[in-house]
């Protein structure tokens, strides 16, 4: 156990607190998540790591950003397999591309029955400047992509993007799963402290995108 301080990005503070070791692998229901990075293109007013620093006593806040595939292999291998792997933590997975990939398809060759989720803003494309959505098939069994508004201003809002394109990006991307044939789920955070989206409006576009809809309530006390 060591003492150390961390810069938050996401209020200009350094926090100091107790950290056992970078988690890199958890669990939350049941399920196994993998947390690659805590580095993110968004900044979402409602994103758990705004108040807290863990997920249920896991401390979710990476010592470093140097982890490599191995790492993550080697801790995942301390768990007994799930049904469902999801890549989910304190940032964005796709930013960690490379590693991803070679997780799962580790996983995929151990584990070939196990489904694999990626939870996502759908920034990659913008990110890598190139469609990274065909290098996932048969690695990433569905994506669960933030939409989180029925315009612009409203995604703007709520997920505070750190690039214009954000909203319209996002949207591509979960395109690109649709056409790749990608299980692909358009997700939206609702009832934020009392802010409420156009549910149907988000569930139009969302379909016509070629994705499923689902709604998140949003958790107060987090998890």
């Amino acid at each position: 156990m060591m003492l150390v301080k961390k810069f938050c990005p996401c209020d200009n503070l350094v926090i100091e607190r107790l950290v056992m070791s970078n988690t890199l692998v958890y669990l939350l229901d049941g399920k196994i998540y993998i947390n690659l990075t805590n580095r993110c293109t968004n900044d979402c007013i409602f994103c758990l790591r705004k108040d807290k620093s863990d997920v249920k006593g896991q401390e979710l806040w990476l010592d470093n950003e140097n982890s490599t595939a191995a790492d993550v292999i080697k801790q995942f291998e301390t768990f007994e397999t799930t049904k469902e792997i999801i890549f989910c933590g304190y940032g964005e997975p796709m930013m960690k591309l490379d590693i991803l990939k070679e997780v799962a398809k580790y996983i995929k060759e151990k584990y070939p029955d196990t489904k694999i989720r990626v939870n996502t803003n759908g920034h990659a494309n913008f990110v890598y400047k190139r469609n990274v959505v065909p290098e996932l098939k048969g690695l990433v069994d569905e994506f669960s992509v933030s939409l989180n508004g029925s315009t612009k201003e409203e995604y703007n809002e709520l997920s505070q993007p750190k690039f214009d394109e954000a909203y319209d990006e996002m949207k591509k991307f979960i395109k690109a799963c649709s056409g790749e044939g990608i299980s692909v789920v358009a997700s939206v955070v609702e009832g934020y402290k009392g802010k409420h989206l156009d549910l149907e409006k988000c569930e139009k576009i969302s379909k016509d995108l070629g994705a499923k809809f689902r709604v998140r309530e949003w958790i107060p006390a987090g998890y």
